[in-house]
């Protein structure tokens, strides 16, 4: 529900939407995103979001509510609230290759003896061995394992060595190519994330995840040092997490209450651009 209004929040709030929004509005112009046509988005969300999420439990939801709560003109409410919501679903390339990638990452017999993914044949030599085809058929058995092959090689999720073998990246967990699949990525991260922070500064309990290390006064040697041990930590983490949750998930499949629940678990390190200098309130260092 909404919180009574307090300019002091306010006030702290916009100069953070300000911070947040700068690398935003950097992406949307070098992709011609205008302002209007933003504008005509936020429109859109700020009925959407209005109409879902502030209702009054006892009351029936009208285009006059949402128009108080969102500042958008009671007509514009009502023709925003008839058109159906875009679809937020993955693209088809991503449904499945999260759940193959997944299992790669996640299932023992995928891995080698440091644990980690292994190059796979791609296709068993005999019955029962482990090979790319195997593993795409444990997913599902509808689509050609090759194409499959072919889209992570252009995705560069995967390559193939000199002795035929499938390798995966081991920073597989986005595409390196693809638009489509790399934006979807970076909405739904960005999302669950700024719903964490979201959660926090409503002072919900309990409070979520949401922890970061940050220094300046840094050389670009100590700069790049960090961000290889992060890189290296983080893709540990992201694995551990990865087979935990692949493991808990076969088993909650099998319960009969339907489970629904979801979550997001991720890490990234930030470093500014080599002519970029840091701001001065951004130069401490904290956690």
């Amino acid at each position: 529900m909404p919180q009574a209004p307090n300019d002091q929040h306010t006030t702290a709030l916009g100069r953070a939407l300000r911070t947040l929004l700068r690398p935003l509005v950097r992406l949307l112009l070098e992709h011609q995103v205008t302002y209007p046509a933003l504008t005509r988005l936020l429109k859109e969300v700020y009925v959407e979001v209005a109409d879902a999420d502030f209702r009054l439990p006892t009351k029936r939801q009208t285009d006059s509510r949402v128009s108080l709560l969102t500042g958008v003109h009671r007509k514009e409410v009502s023709r925003l609230r008839l058109e159906p919501p875009d679809s937020d679903a993955a693209p088809a390339s991503i449904s499945l290759g999260s759940a193959i990638l997944s299992r790669w990452v996640g299932m023992p017999e995928y891995h080698g003896e440091d644990g980690r993914p292994r190059p796979l044949p791609r296709q068993a030599a005999a019955p029962g061995d482990v090979s790319f085809e195997t593993l795409v058929e444990t997913v599902s058995k509808d689509i050609r394992p090759r194409a499959v092959l072919d889209e992570w090689v252009r995705l560069r999720l995967a390559s193939v060595d000199a002795d035929g073998q499938v390798v995966l990246n081991a920073e597989a967990f986005v595409p390196d190519q693809g638009f489509e699949e790399k934006v979807w990525f970076f909405g739904r991260n960005l999302r669950d994330h700024i719903a964490v922070g979201a959660h926090n500064l409503a002072g919900e309990a309990p409070p979520q995840l949401d922890r970061s290390v940050y220094y300046g006064q840094l050389t670009r040697a100590s700069q790049q040092e960090l961000e290889a041990l992060a890189r290296e930590l983080g893709m540990d983490a992201l694995r551990q997490v990865n087979q935990r949750a692949l493991e808990l998930q076969r088993h909650d499949g099998k319960r009969s209450d339907a489970p629904s629940h979801r979550m997001n678990f991720g890490v990234y390190f930030y470093a500014d651009p080599p002519d970029e200098a840091p701001p001065p309130s951004e130069d401490a260092p904290g956690g």
